[in-house]
């Protein structure tokens, strides 16, 4: 199976993609700070599946699964900042909210079958 296949990798694209959208809301003045922030975490995901599915070890996918994972729990925390400090109301980021907590799930889920894997 191809990346690209997988409902994980999918999931991640569409949280870059609602980033991507959501970053035009906050301040010019943020474009090299929190936009540029945002779009770069949000990019890692998706391409921390693709190279980690590319992978032949085990150890390897866990390790960039792992990284992917990370840069999702960054994403958060800025989204919550920009919650915080009023740029995006909680009713904006609600269904971007839904698919990171989403696409964090199956993450877990797919290091936890490969550590299971690489037990056995």
């Amino acid at each position: 199976m191809h990346y690209r296949e997988t409902v994980v990798w999918k999931r991640a694209m569409q949280v870059a993609l609602e980033v991507y959208r959501f970053v035009r809301f906050l301040p010019r003045e943020e474009t090299y700070g929190m936009r540029a922030q945002m779009t770069r975490a949000a990019v890692s995901v998706p391409s921390n599946i693709a190279e980690g599915w590319t992978r032949e070890s085990k150890a390897e996918k866990r390790q960039f699964l792992a990284i992917a994972q990370g840069s999702l729990a960054e994403l958060e925390t800025q989204l919550t900042l920009c919650e915080e400090i009023g740029w995006l109301s909680l009713m904006q980021t609600k269904a971007l909210r839904e698919h990171i907590d989403d696409t964090s799930r199956m993450l877990t889920t797919f290091r936890q079958r490969l550590r299971l894997q690489t037990r056995s």
